[in-house]
């Protein structure tokens, strides 16, 4: 069975949800959570929440899905610790501290892989299955085939996102926000910069990082077929008539297995872009998928919409009733689809006078449970004859005997949670951090850079397997690690093992990571892993489980203060990149492409220029057509090495992107002889004011 998994972004629109159809909802409670401007719920109201939908069948899961901080986990740990007496059914989670949390407070309860994991491959699954997670919500930017293929070789649940808003980049791979006004996606605040007008070159009244709405209603048979656990409908910040609307119309695709106009008339007037999408999921990227909101609210419909989960309850729960008449005594049973069983007594039934009660009139009247949960699929009676029992008394019997359902219903078996274990603290390196050096193209090699040979040298692993002569050059003088893409399908890895057996005769023996699902294929292939931004490494607890990954060197999230960087476990040694043009986002559709209108990203960088006049770099991601979208000031602490000196770090890095020769080789005289700040081309980046 497909589970609908709907938003609940207040307790209107878990009403909604609940009313209109889902199997489970997901909401955010407090602070930790990927959509903090929802109303959410607080402690309280999740209890409440809780029991209201176990009561009608439905499961709810918790959103914990945020990059944490050291100083917040002991906030998170009670939120844990009460979701779990609440009776929550599941924890969805991107940070790696905060999996790690969940399993020592509350193992009993689910983990679920948020989309803000990143997790696109099978290797990324099965490395989250080894940490004992039970779903994987799978990155929005696959296709069909790609999804048939994960959910046949999955041992846990695949989830996948089937309706609802596109962000421009992979989720939790997003930065834009962050860099632009402090606010970071990957901590619930993102302000969509994507939804934003921007030119290429030059500005223009365009919008070519806007989506349209991702829609999947037709595939819900084809989802099911291929074993797919879930459908997740995205609007915790939209109206409960939204959810009403997106929940029922897909509830009816799931249960009747077509999709008629009305039902796409439904999805249109709840919310739309210049219409929907499917693009990513028949692999059909482009400028079909890009789209703005136009429409207007039809006062009409949302009073429709209200209509299906305000005026009455819709029965959801099917209850079977058991009555007995004897002489002196009256019982009625009523059990649920799970088996629980609850009797009441009522009064003795009296001598019929005129007409006795039936077994007929008896389920005619049982029957009628409108207004609660519950609809009647069967009664069984034994009366004695020649006796009767007054409707009223028989209402009575029935309302007693579903409350006392209901109570069972709502309590669960009582939870002992625990509590988090200390976690150990490596205080990191005493000395002054080495330096490392990564490039994004062959002619950043430059005569200087070799010169000054860095104690790791990370270059894209395209231009190595391009250029053996180069890569046995590099080795033959340095310690050289090969950057692997952020994002590799499925398809892309064998090419991408290949390349890095390749590279191991030659000498390569590391790798740079920026995602889980390169993990496992890189040690296959003999390597030694370090890892990189993409990991959104942000507390002890994740760097602690960098270190049960046996990676060699762990970098940072850049979207930390200086004091979070200082006081975080140096589980492995760490690294920061302390120059260059920040990635903000990675985007399966080619930014580049956009601009021109065919494949020509080969041709080199574009840039995109927002209405405040700055300006955004696009790069290719390796030798493949997704597109890296570049922060437009250069990140630069190149004159406060002191400061970064007093971190604990093993190395920091200098990240060259679209430098030519001649600004590397200015770059690297400046790690000697610093020049003074810029603030006009340079920025701090996220190190001193951190993120919201």
């Amino acid at each position: 069975m497909l589970e609908l998994l709907a938003p609940a972004g207040s307790m209107e629109a878990l009403h909604a949800a609940v009313q209109n159809g889902a199997n489970a909802v997901y909401l955010g409670c407090g602070s930790f959570n990927a959509r903090q401007s929802a109303k959410n719920f607080t402690p309280q109201t999740l209890t409440e929440a809780v029991k209201y939908c176990h009561v009608r069948g439905v499961q709810v899961h918790l959103t914990v899905n945020t990059l944490v901080s050291d100083k917040e986990m002991a906030d998170l740990a009670e939120l844990l610790r009460h979701a779990a007496r609440s009776g929550v059914d599941a924890f969805i989670v991107q940070d790696l501290g905060v999996v790690e949390l969940c399993r020592q407070i509350a193992p009993q309860i689910p983990i679920h892989g948020s989309t803000q994991m990143s997790i696109h491959s099978l290797p990324g699954v099965l490395l989250c299955a080894g940490w004992g997670l039970t779903r994987v919500v799978l990155s929005r930017e696959l296709s069909r085939e790609e999804i048939r293929y994960i959910t046949a070789h999955s041992p846990i649940e695949i989830e996948v996102f089937a309706h609802g808003a596109l962000c421009m980049g992979y989720s939790g791979q997003c930065y834009l926000s962050a860099a632009i006004g402090g606010r970071s996606g990957n901590r619930g605040r993102c302000a969509q910069p994507c939804r934003q007008s921007y030119g290429y070159g030059r500005y223009q009244n365009k919008y070519p990082l806007s989506l349209k709405d991702n829609c999947l209603v037709q595939y819900m048979r084809d989802l099911e077929e291929m074993g797919v656990a879930s459908v997740k409908l995205e609007g915790r910040m939209k109206r409960p008539e939204y959810v009403a609307a997106v929940t029922g119309t897909y509830r009816t695709a799931i249960d009747q297995g077509t999709v008629t106009p009305q039902m796409m008339q439904t999805l249109h007037a709840a919310f739309n872009r210049q219409g929907f999408t499917d693009g990513y999921f028949m692999g059909r990227t482009g400028p079909d998928m890009f789209g703005v909101r136009q429409d207007k609210e039809d006062p009409g419909f949302m009073r429709q919409m209200r209509a299906s989960y305000e005026a009455t309850e819709n029965p959801l729960v099917p209850v079977t009733f058991h009555a007995e008449l004897t002489a002196g005594r009256t019982t009625l049973t009523v059990t649920d689809p799970e088996g629980r069983k609850c009797t009441v007594e009522g009064p003795a039934p009296e001598q019929a006078r005129v007409a006795e009660l039936t077994a007929e009139m008896l389920a005619s009247r049982l029957q009628k449970t409108g207004g609660t949960p519950y609809y009647c699929t069967d009664v069984r009676a034994s009366i004695v004859p020649g006796v009767t029992l007054s409707a009223a008394a028989i209402n009575a019997l029935r309302r007693d005997v579903l409350n006392m359902l209901t109570a069972q219903r709502a309590r669960r078996d009582p939870v002992m949670p625990g509590r988090p274990r200390k976690q150990p603290v490596f205080p990191g390196n005493r000395y002054h951090p080495v330096l490392t050096v990564q490039i994004s193209g062959v002619e950043q090699i430059t005569g200087r850079l070799l010169k000054m040979n860095p104690a790791v040298l990370y270059v894209p692993i395209h231009i190595l397997q391009e250029d053996p002569v180069l890569c046995k050059m590099l080795t033959d003088r340095m310690n050289v690690c090969a950057v692997l893409p952020r994002i590799v399908h499925d398809g892309e890895l064998p090419g991408l093992q290949q390349a890095m057996r390749e590279l191991r005769k030659l000498g390569v023996k590391e790798v740079l990571a920026g995602n889980l699902g390169l993990i496992i294929p890189a040690r296959e292939c003999g390597m030694d892993v370090r890892g990189d931004f993409g990991l959104n490494l942000y507390n002890s607890t994740a760097m602690n489980m960098a270190r049960q990954l046996e990676l060699t060197s762990a970098t940072v999230s850049f979207e930390m203060t200086l004091p979070q960087i200082r006081d975080v476990s140096k589980a492995v040694p760490s690294e920061l990149i302390c120059y260059g043009r920040l990635p903000l986002m990675v985007t399966e559709n080619c930014l580049i492409r956009g601009k021109t209108g065919q494949c020509s990203c080969h041709l080199g960088p574009t840039k995109l220029t927002d209405k405040t006049g700055a300006e955004f770099p696009v790069i290719r991601d390796g030798a493949s057509c997704r597109s890296i979208l570049l922060n437009g000031k250069k990140l630069n602490w190149l004159d406060r090495q002191n400061d970064l000196a007093r971190l604990g770090l093993w190395a920091t890095r200098l990240y060259f992107t679209t430098e030519n020769p001649k600004e590397v080789d200015q770059v690297l005289s400046s790690v000697h002889n610093p020049t003074p700040f810029d603030p006009g081309a340079c920025t701090r980046g996220l190190y001193l004011r951190g993120v919201e």
